[in-house]
């Protein structure tokens, strides 16, 4: 598994606020149920690490692992965790031994100045449900939208 600590992932200044994570959570859940469906959101740091983790009520419990798996892919890898899925579909099948990448959409990493320092994943709905409510919790964030 790939790690670094939240303070080797980033530079002086650049962090992803617990009151940032609740905002973007809050968004990613709005467009969920305007989707009509529950989905669980995690909100990672620059290493991985859980800033923020909620569930919809109703939300399978698989969502909970899935959405921090797409989270964390969108750290370790730098793109959203959707560039896996497309790559899958277009037969790269060597994406599947790449080691925390999840191909599904729905995980979309926090740049600032280039450099990553967190992301939120998304699980629940379809993976198009779940890009759709990652990108409105980007929306959030004032230098940024979705990747």
């Amino acid at each position: 598994m790939i790690r670094q600590t939240a303070a080797e992932a980033r530079e002086p200044g650049t962090i992803l606020t617990l009151e940032q994570a609740r905002t973007m959570a809050r968004a990613a859940e709005r467009k969920a149920a305007e989707n009509h469906t529950s989905v669980a959101v995690t909100v990672v740091d620059g290493g991985g690490y859980p800033i923020l983790v909620e569930r919809m009520e109703g939300t399978q419990l698989a969502s909970l692992t899935l959405a921090d798996r797409k989270a964390r892919s969108a750290v370790f890898y730098k793109r959203p965790s959707g560039a896996f899925e497309q790559a899958l579909t277009g037969g790269k099948m060597a994406v599947l031994a790449l080691p925390d990448a999840m191909p599904a959409a729905g995980g979309i990493p926090v740049l600032q100045d280039g450099q990553v320092v967190g992301a939120i994943g998304v699980s629940g709905g379809s993976n198009a449900q779940d890009q759709l409510a990652a990108e409105a919790g980007m929306t959030t964030l004032p230098a940024h939208g979705p990747n």
